[in-house]
């Protein structure tokens, strides 16, 4: 379910991002060369076969965006990790606390520890 999430949102941030670029970001760029329209840039071959320069550009400029984004928010969400990881160790260590351990409990409880110092 949350991959279909996932999956609707990024689509409906590329169209958002495809807009941005086209219609805000290319004009005063092609504007700044001389009035470019970039979604016309193209390298005719022949009448009817094209290559379209200014299309591609756009989705370079539309990739560099998304990828962007995409890496702050991988950022700020392992900023909160680290900030939120000290608060869910205190969490376990209550918890734990709050129980009593059978004998085999504390036997794994010291493996565990050993382990962690080892790693």
């Amino acid at each position: 379910m949350d991959l279909a999430v996932a999956v609707v949102i990024g689509g409906a941030f590329g169209k958002i991002v495809s807009s941005l670029v086209a219609d805000i970001i290319m004009p005063p760029i092609g504007l700044l060369l001389g009035g470019i329209n970039f979604s016309e840039l193209k390298i005719v071959l022949k009448p009817g076969v094209s290559i379209n320069i200014g299309t591609f550009l756009q989705n370079i400029i539309d990739f560099l965006i998304i990828a962007l984004a995409v890496f702050f928010a991988i950022k700020l969400i392992g900023r909160l990790k680290r900030k939120l990881k000290p608060l869910l160790n205190q969490e376990e260590k209550s918890e734990e606390a709050a129980k009593p351990l059978t004998k085999d409990q504390e036997l794994l409880t010291e493996i565990r520890d050993l382990l962690r110092k080892d790693s």
